[in-house]
């Protein structure tokens, strides 16, 4: 019985077997090694990597789907939304504390919030390789003083080696969608910046609420109501500002 893609959960089935075979290429799995794919829907990935990979943990919210891969004896399927998964606990159930590899077309209508929930459980994950629209990868990559270069750039690159691996066309999925799609690869950086998370995250998003305005007019008087009274040159935009000077900021501040 053929699936029918559903809107709501922003489905757009991977339908092109060379786009496929470099994917996985990128991901470059291998035996035994402890992988969750995140949206497994028709299984266009879901078979080449358990094919290497011999055991798959996958997480699918679509109930229809996640009993057909249930019928998959190679596979481990978490039939919930992403959002609400333990990533800790799971990697904790599947003895991968560090090493966890996660993989997925995401779906592009809530792509931003998964990837900040995951940001959350970064401690147990050794990479993540997501199909994403590529104007979101574009911004996660994008360097200070470009118009791509956002809070989005900023919460990222502080704690993951990020890059651009594979352009992926609309014709490429079934149904096509509107944009055009990209393969993002995400490694933790080995030693990240000692800093307070929520801080940095109120600071970036106080310092992004305006792009238009110099940081005077918003980080600064965040910074004023903290009592802060350190050097920060406070005449750019936030989008001239290099992470490393967030990241910097945040722990003058949490001193």
């Amino acid at each position: 019985m053929s699936h029918v893609a559903r809107k709501r959960f922003g489905q757009h089935f991977l339908t092109d077997h060379g786009i496929i075979d470099a994917i996985v290429a990128a991901i470059a799995p291998v035996a035994g090694e402890p992988v969750v794919e995140i949206g497994p829907g028709l299984a266009a990935l879901t078979q080449p990597l358990v094919e290497r990979l011999g055991q798959l943990t996958v997480i699918e919210l679509d109930r229809d789907l996640a009993a057909r891969l249930r019928q998959h004896p190679q596979l481990d399927v978490v039939e919930s939304d992403i959002l609400k998964v333990d990533i800790a606990a799971l990697a904790q159930r599947l003895q991968a504390s560090g090493s966890l590899r996660i993989v997925g077309n995401l779906p592009y209508n809530i792509s931003t919030p998964i990837l900040f929930h995951l940001l959350d459980h970064v401690a147990v994950v050794r990479d993540q390789h997501f199909m994403l629209q590529k104007e979101v990868i574009d911004r996660m990559v994008a360097a200070p003083a470009t118009a791509d270069y956002g809070r989005l750039s900023v919460m990222l690159q502080w704690r993951y080696a990020m890059e651009n691996v594979l352009f992926v066309p609309p014709g490429s999925f079934d149904p096509p969608p509107r944009v055009d799609s990209a393969v993002v690869r995400m490694v933790p950086l080995a030693e990240p910046p000692a800093i307070d998370v929520r801080l940095y995250g109120e600071l970036v998003q106080t310092a992004f609420s305006q792009r238009r305005k110099i940081l005077r007019n918003t980080l600064g008087r965040w910074l004023e109501a903290r009592g802060f009274a350190g050097q920060f040159d406070l005449q750019r935009r936030a989008e001239e500002v290099p992470v490393a000077e967030y990241v910097a900021l945040t722990q003058a501040v949490q001193a």
